[in-house]
């Protein structure tokens, strides 16, 4: 029996059946993968094309347990599988690779159509408590509470996030009465907030400031950002999540900076911002003397001393190095994935639970965590298809 119909369930489910074993899956969810069609509605990011060392070290300190899981399953294995489902992908130019169709619909109905075909039977609706006395799987259904007995059982719950589709958390309850080690769920992939003053909220929510940097200590990255009615968001945070969680959870802040111009140098910045004004007000100026969109402008008047902003050398050094408080990351329920959950020592190299033979645990209810780019996908795959092979093993020794 495998719980839970996102990526890493419905892979395990998969791996199983092709291993000529009977399989039932089971999800929450009037309907399997909702977590995973949201994921692929601005088009499914599947994996990255990134070479094999750099791929892996975005799993941070996880890399270790993550190496033989990729080496099975990795993006060049998930873009085979795709075809096979008659799903064709592409590089785009940022490296990640996408569907042709960039939709997640088409691949998951002929995802669920292979299923059937191979004998699993899918029960929705059916949402997991735990165990009853006597160790048979215990689920709360439209028809009231029933049990079912499991030669093996993969658990593939998902994390905390987004629980309206299912991932709500809420198999942390009976795994921590078996006495297993969870570390607390916590967002991951997350936006965070700068409590901005409410002109400049209802003036730039919801607008994006592209080809920027965004530095943390010695950590870098270059993309686009939104603007939010509370703070940031967007794959360039979502990039330093981690890091910059952390320093809050430690010193109540994270202080990262954005480099508004990083193609111009600091001193070609300031010769610009020397020539005459004239007339003209610091905003239209800047724009005009500076490739600077008014949302960029704005955010250094929300944020920049106004002494500096009429400084030429200082609002130089502030467009290349913008200073952002950040004061707590958004609430885990938006937060596109998880970190937290099941530690990892609880569990042995097949993914079966050391404290429970038999029982296998998959995807983000494992505590690791990737960014997005197609890394946090590949990896709920990979972690699916070796609890799938490790419960076929298991599976035949008990035979």
């Amino acid at each position: 029996m495998v719980i839970g119909g996102g990526p890493a369930g419905l892979m395990a489910a998969e791996t199983l059946a092709s291993q000529g074993f009977a399989v039932a899956l089971f999800d929450a969810m009037p309907s399997p993968g909702r977590k995973f069609l949201l994921a692929g509605k601005g088009g499914l990011n599947l994996t990255h094309s990134e070479a094999a060392p750099a791929f892996l070290a975005r799993f941070g300190a996880r890399a270790d347990r993550f190496a033989p899981l990729l080496a099975g399953f990795g993006p060049a294995e998930l873009r085979a599988w795709a075809a096979g489902l008659g799903i064709e992908t592409f590089v785009g130019s940022s490296g990640r690779v996408f569907p042709a169709e960039m939709k997640a619909a088409p691949l998951l109905r002929a995802w669920l159509r292979r299923l059937k075909a191979a004998g699993v039977t899918l029960h929705t609706r059916h949402r997991w408590q735990g165990w009853d006395s006597h160790g048979d799987l215990v689920f709360a259904t439209p028809d009231g509470c029933l049990t079912h007995p499991a030669a093996v059982t993969v658990l593939a719950l998902g994390g905390g996030s987004w629980p309206q589709l299912g991932s709500d958390g809420s198999w942390v309850e009976p795994l921590a009465a078996r006495g297993l080690a969870i570390a607390k769920l916590r967002p991951a992939n997350c936006g965070f907030d700068l409590d901005w003053s409410p002109v400049f909220a209802e003036r730039c929510a919801g607008t994006r400031l592209a080809t920027i940097e965004l530095r943390f200590g010695e950590l870098v990255r270059r993309g686009e950002l939104t603007l939010t009615a509370t703070g940031i968001e967007g794959g360039l945070v979502y990039a330093l999540a981690a890091p910059l969680r952390d320093a809050i959870e430690q010193d109540g802040i994270a202080r990262p900076t954005l480099d508004l111009m990083p193609d111009w140098s600091r001193e070609r910045i300031e010769a610009a911002l020397r020539r005459p004004r004239g007339s003209r007000s610091l905003s239209t100026f800047l724009r005009k003397t500076l490739p600077l969109e008014s949302n960029a402008v704005m955010l250094l008047r929300e944020i920049v001393p106004p002494a500096e902003l009429d400084d030429p050398a200082a609002l130089a050094a502030a467009i290349k190095a913008v200073p952002l408080t950040l004061v707590r990351p958004r609430p885990l329920a938006e937060a596109i994935s998880t970190a937290g959950g099941l530690c990892f020592e609880e569990v042995d190299e097949r993914l079966m639970l050391r404290r429970l033979p038999g029982v296998f645990v998959a995807g983000e209810m494992l505590d690791w965590e990737a960014p997005t780019g197609g890394y946090l996908l590949t990896g709920c795959f990979a972690s699916g298809r070796t609890a799938g092979l490790g419960a076929a093993d298991w599976l035949r020794l008990k035979r």
